[in-house]
């Protein structure tokens, strides 16, 4: 009879890094399905995405100390501890990518494209219903230095067009980037002036932003000031300048 060698114990750590880094998968898939379908709302929804980062990197933690305890025992795990810390840090790629953000931008969760004079955001009650009930504070005009060194490529948009084509030009392309309009005043013929009152939700957990256009011709052109805001967070990470930036180049450069 052969002798057989007795079975490599597995480490003790393997199952637990797999354990914890499929529960963080789990936790985010299932806040972020809940806050899309309605059923939960953002906030909530963003504590528990928080939570599945935590348990996220809890398993590398964990996995880290079992890669230790394989190399120096020579236990078994290896394959199931590498994986699972794959898996652990595709939970953490986005986050990551949102943190450096965080630290390079500025905390500000209200953009202008002109914050000496910003657009005030309708107080109609049929935009505040649509907005349900939130209305956006006035904008911090203290912080115009920061927001000028973060984003200095936004101004005030100038078309040399009358009021009406100019803002048919911009309503096109408000409908063509699929924001939600809510209220829309058309230039009238003495002061040349109008807006579009519109929303915007986030691709993935549909957070709702806020958008107002403002209109006012001078004459011989007509000037457009643009502004977004969050309604979650100190922070929009620099989606509400990219916002204003997709709407300039959808007016520039319709349907590139």
């Amino acid at each position: 009879m052969g002798y057989r060698l007795p079975p490599i114990p597995e480490s003790k750590l393997a199952p637990v890094t797999q354990k914890l880094a499929f529960a963080a998968v789990g936790v985010v898939i299932v806040a972020v399905l809940a806050v899309r379908s309605g059923k939960v709302e953002p906030l909530p929804g963003v504590a528990a995405v928080t939570g599945g980062v935590v348990l996220a990197t809890a398993a590398i933690a964990v996995g880290l100390v079992a890669l230790l305890e394989i190399w120096r025992r020579g236990s078994a795990g290896l394959g199931r501890t590498v994986w699972s810390m794959l898996v652990a840090g595709l939970v953490l790629a986005y986050p990551a990518v949102l943190a450096s953000r965080a630290l390079r931008l500025p905390v500000m969760n209200d953009i202008s494209t002109n914050l000496d004079d910003p657009p005030v955001f309708s107080s109609t009650r049929a935009v505040v219903a649509a907005r349900e009930g939130w209305i956006p504070p006035e904008i911090e005009r203290g912080r115009r230095a920061a927001q000028e060194r973060a984003y200095p490529f936004l101004r005030t948009i100038v078309l040399e067009n009358e009021p009406e084509e100019a803002f048919q030009l911009v309503a096109k392309a408000v409908r063509t980037l699929k924001w939600r309009v809510i209220e829309e005043v058309r230039p009238d013929d003495r002061r040349g002036i109008g807006r579009i009152e519109a929303i915007e939700e986030s691709r993935l957990m549909r957070f709702r932003d806020d958008i107002t256009i403002r209109f006012r011709s001078t004459g011989s052109e007509t000037r457009i000031d643009v502004r977004s805001a969050s309604r979650i967070g100190r922070h929009d990470l620099g989606a509400n300048a990219a916002r204003i930036q997709r709407l300039v180049q959808e007016i520039n450069n319709p349907g590139d």
